[in-house]
């Protein structure tokens, strides 16, 4: 499959009319409808929808296009790669951070690499811990600051000097917030909104003292933004550390630890047997001889 055809495609899906599309990649319009029909027989599937006016995409065109942007940015990134190995003192690290106390710890990180690696930029990326995986697990990113527990047989890490207390987060007048603390026990009596990562709600439920499926979940999240209109609420209360908290506080709610007090780890991890470009590689090796 010819990538200049992945192209053809994605920009007529982003534009919705063929004759548009045509004149952005600067060929004809009977040119473009042909190089489309033979990606379809290639497939073996109709990928659009043809209107008189207007192109949609069918189910499998929506795969499609999902599929061909992945393509064409890991070969933008295997190309960035290539340059960087040709370059060892400049080049891209990709590299993605859960909410938590590491995102403040990033910048100091990135501050001492760049006096020595002035050239090297960085291809930042937020998002919790399974969503990082699956960028490390696609070559999407090179590297992720994740949360402890982590996959050591998935998995090469570093741990970084930074914890995060566990903690819930409640509405401000509720009685707990007014208490300072909240007790294993009374964490245990209120509807929980846990991350969605099973591994981490493992670990609460071993904290906790009992199995997982017998916490009071109320709902599973996948970023804390999502759960925080709940809490005030009152609906369900998020389990949390505290750093992703603090980093966006909202008014009306507060971040409570849980006692007996647990913290949290951080590791810079990256894919087991991944060779990672010269510019990563020394990013790896500047935080074990610094942190």
């Amino acid at each position: 499959m010819d990538l200049r055809v992945l192209n053809y495609f994605l920009t007529v899906a982003k534009e919705g009319n063929i004759t548009h599309a045509a004149d952005i990649l600067h060929i004809t319009q009977p040119t473009l409808s042909r190089q489309l029909k033979d990606l379809e027989d290639e497939l073996g599937t109709v990928l659009l929808e043809r209107g008189n006016r207007k192109i949609s995409l069918t189910d499998a065109g929506i795969l499609f296009q999902q599929r061909a942007m992945e393509l064409v940015t890991l070969l933008d990134k295997t190309q960035r790669d290539l340059i960087d190995q040709q370059n060892l003192v400049g080049g891209t690290v990709s590299i993605g951070c859960v909410e938590s106390s590491a995102s403040k710890m990033l910048p100091e990180i990135l501050s001492s690499f760049a006096k020595e690696h002035p050239m090297v930029q960085y291809d930042l990326y937020s998002a919790n811990g399974d969503d990082m995986k699956e960028k490390l697990d696609r070559g999407e990113i090179d590297l992720g600051i994740l949360l402890d527990p982590v996959e050591t047989a998935k998995y090469d890490y570093i741990r970084l000097p930074v914890q995060d207390r566990w903690g819930i987060i409640l509405e401000g007048g509720h009685p707990l917030a007014r208490q300072g603390f909240v007790s294993l026990e009374e964490a245990s009596r209120l509807p929980l909104i846990l991350p969605r990562r099973e591994i981490v709600q493992e670990e609460i439920a071993s904290w906790f003292g009992i199995k997982r499926n017998k916490l009071n979940v109320f709902a599973l999240h996948n970023l804390l933004t999502n759960a925080i209109p709940f809490a005030l609420a009152g609906l369900g209360y998020p389990v949390c550390v505290e750093g992703a908290y603090t980093i966006r506080p909202v008014e009306g709610i507060a971040f409570v630890p849980i006692t007996p007090e647990r913290f949290a780890g951080h590791v810079l991890a990256w894919k087991k047997n991944r060779v990672l470009a010269s510019a990563a590689t020394r990013f790896v090796t500047h935080i074990k001889n610094t942190f």
